[in-house]
């Protein structure tokens, strides 16, 4: 079998794990050992009090970081190399998606984000206690409405960064793509703040990282926006200009663009207060709104992996 037919089943393997094992103990999980070394590496580079305009910092991360994206994708290439040199086809698809799962985590998403209207059935200070897992905003201060409506963004956001940019590197570039692209989200999760953050301040330590996970989700992002909408068919007739005028009214590039289609899909309101709203004539986020999403997004899962598969496939017809 040729190297794509070999990852679109390593890819559905990854999958089939995920559903019925979920994550690795944090001991073995690669996802954690890069968020160590990014926190070992972070606590040297990051100063402890904001500083004006330091370029001194801004380059010592980034160097920082591209050593360590370096080391990680090196070793996902030889490990790649050696699995497609020396192993049968049949061992080579398990093997590969045993080291695809840890790069992507769509049950643990679905599962955290369901957890949040459990809670809110119990109180809104358990809704505001468990959306605290997914997001690092203030939450304390969140009506039951915006909990939900935070919750809906959450689950947005990170199907790009959880499942279909992950899916999206691997079909372009194998599993050195994947891994990069998941050392940059881990690295703009934990440096790309644009303040104080856990004793530190990462104005400057933290860009690099901020844009290099801009530009490797710049594609991504559009992507999930698309399935979210063919998911939803089409958002009951919104058109796609609709889509990309709201998609533009977050300060983010990337993450505008699965919140919106959800957002529309849904027909709810979604924003953070201050700074931006979208579908602004759309009704709250009721009870039943965060599982309609996690339908939406499970579909949008599956349009992103049938793709994904048809794409590694045809580099198979192609070549023969």
């Amino acid at each position: 079998m040729q190297t794509g037919g070999i990852f679109a089943c390593a890819l559905v393997i990854a999958l089939l794990v995920d559903r019925f094992w979920g994550e690795p103990a944090a001991r073995w999980h690669p996802v954690v050992w890069m968020g160590r070394a990014l926190q070992r590496a972070g606590d040297v580079t990051a100063p402890l009090a904001p500083t004006a305009r330091d370029m001194v910092t801004f380059w010592r991360a980034a160097l920082c970081w591209c050593v360590l994206a370096v080391l990680c994708v090196a070793v996902a290439g030889v490990l790649q190399y050696v699995i497609l040199q020396n192993a049968p086809w049949w061992l080579g698809c398990i093997v590969l998606g045993l080291l695809i799962k840890p790069m992507l985590a769509w049950q643990m998403l679905r599962a955290e984000v369901a957890a949040v209207e459990t809670a809110l059935a119990q109180s809104l200070q358990a809704g505001q206690s468990q959306l605290g897992r997914l997001v690092s905003r203030d939450v304390h201060s969140l009506s039951a409405v915006q909990v939900r409506e935070s919750a809906i963004e959450s689950l947005s956001e990170n199907l790009n960064d959880s499942v279909v940019a992950p899916i999206f590197w691997l079909a372009v570039a194998g599993l050195p793509g994947l891994v990069l692209y998941r050392f940059a989200n881990t690295a703009d999760a934990m440096w790309g703040y644009p303040g104080m953050r856990s004793g530190r301040y990462w104005q400057w330590a933290g860009k690099w990282a901020a844009r290099a996970d801009d530009v490797l989700s710049w594609i991504p992002a559009r992507i999930t926006a698309a399935m979210l909408w063919l998911a939803a068919g089409g958002i009951g007739g919104i058109g796609w200009s609709t889509l990309v005028a709201n998609a533009r009214l977050t300060p983010s590039p990337n993450s505008g663009w699965p919140m919106s289609a959800m957002a529309l899909a849904l027909g709810v309101r979604l924003g953070k207060p201050g700074v931006y709203v979208l579908n602004e004539r759309g009704r709250d986020a009721a009870a039943g709104d965060i599982a309609r999403a996690e339908a939406i997004a499970g579909r949008a899962v599956i349009c992103a992996v049938l793709a994904a598969v048809v794409w590694l496939v045809s580099m198979v017809v192609v070549k023969a």
